[in-house]
């Protein structure tokens, strides 16, 4: 099978749309090496992330051949390509199906994340979230099949947006494998001496905006035991201002540790290191570093409200995204309950497993199959 995606967010973004993009294309190209795949992106940027692209024979990158106006010819002019390169199914990787793809005569699987900017518009501003909408309404209505990345997503697609269920199936994300492979004590000694980690604390990873909920856990922290610090890794916006001023206020700075430049390869070690991750998210379309938590043998604390139950499992702990007290109270009894946070890194690890990449690449395979056998 030939298969085509479109690859800019691989290239391009070190994040969660990019993460996906290359994950996705790393499982298929290592598990259904019967496959050849074609990335199309705009340029051919460099990225360290996308290393493995080396390591097989049957994955191909495709740049236009003019150097301009390549925003059109991903959203359009690629179909020419598509249909050079004799692409039997193309994969729109994060919201987006060219124009024309429809009447291309070759089939088209969208993946959708989330609406997150359905329901919150204020965060993305009334010019963007027409774009967003436009673009994911063409997706829905050409595609020949919808990939929804939670049980949570492809409800919202039902309800904000009519898609009958039964052109949506929910597949999974995984996470990169080094969040599995057990970190070495000399690895984890140097990350610990670079950011001045203390032996214990709570770990949040994510961009520190309103939606992400950061302000919950300071809430939290006057009532945590012990002053346990909490560690925080993400992109800094607005927001922060108000964490920080609550933080002042409080007499809580002391205890927040805001880490910058982390690269991805000292992630795994700081997840290993950490006591408790804590995520927070009002909304997510997943909440891909609960997985990165569970897959590092970290307890894990989501916020109730989306889909953070789909990726943390049964054994996760979750509470009201409000409720700082009961936060509070939750890290405090997995501090105090030893025999509770075993149970909670034991049952996080199998549950994982749901997720490993072998599983999640044959059912995209097969939806693949299945998507030309009805086209």
């Amino acid at each position: 099978m030939k298969i085509g995606y479109d690859a800019k967010r691989a290239f391009f973004n070190n994040t969660g749309l990019g993460n996906y993009s290359r994950w996705l294309v790393k499982a298929m190209a290592c598990f259904h090496p019967e496959n050849s795949y074609f990335l199309y992106t705009p340029k051919n940027k460099p990225n360290s992330r996308l290393s493995f692209l080396g390591d097989h024979s049957n994955v191909y990158t495709i740049t236009p051949k003019s150097k301009f106006f390549t925003s059109l010819w991903r959203s359009k002019g690629i179909v020419n390509d598509l249909k050079r390169d004799g692409i039997e199914l193309y994969h729109g990787l994060s919201h987006e199906l060219p124009s024309g793809i429809g009447q291309s005569g070759i089939p088209s699987v969208v993946t959708i994340h989330d609406l997150i900017f359905i329901r919150f518009p204020k965060q993305f501003g009334w010019f963007n979230c027409q774009i967003y909408l436009a673009k994911i309404k063409h997706a829905c209505k050409v595609a020949n099949k919808i990939i929804a990345i939670s049980k949570k997503t492809k409800s919202d697609l039902m309800e904000l947006l009519n898609i009958e269920a039964d052109k949506i199936e929910v597949i999974y994300q995984g996470c990169d494998l080094a969040f599995g492979i057990a970190q070495t004590p000399e690895q984890k000694a140097a990350v610990q001496s670079k950011y001045s980690l203390p032996a214990k604390f709570l770990l949040s990873v994510g961009t520190i905006e309103e939606r992400k909920n950061l302000l919950l856990i300071a809430k939290a922290l006057k009532n945590i035991q012990n002053d346990i610090p909490l560690v925080v890794i993400g992109k800094t916006t607005k927001y922060t201002e108000q964490v920080n001023a609550y933080l002042a206020a409080n007499n809580l700075t002391n205890r927040v540790i805001f880490l910058k430049d982390v690269t991805f390869d000292e992630l795994p070690a700081i997840y290993q290191l950490a006591s408790i991750f804590i995520y927070p998210s009002r909304y997510e379309g997943f909440g891909i570093p609960i997985l990165e938590a569970l897959n590092s043998g970290t307890p894990v604390i989501a916020a109730t409200g989306s889909c953070l139950e789909e990726a943390g499992g049964p054994d996760s702990i979750y509470i009201h995204p409000d409720d700082a007290t009961a936060l509070a109270e939750k890290v405090n009894l997995i501090f105090a309950d030893d025999k509770l946070r075993q149970a909670m890194i034991i049952k996080g690890l199998e549950y994982a497993a749901n997720f490993y990449d072998d599983i999640l690449a044959l059912q995209l395979q097969q939806l693949y199959q299945n998507t030309l056998n009805h086209a």
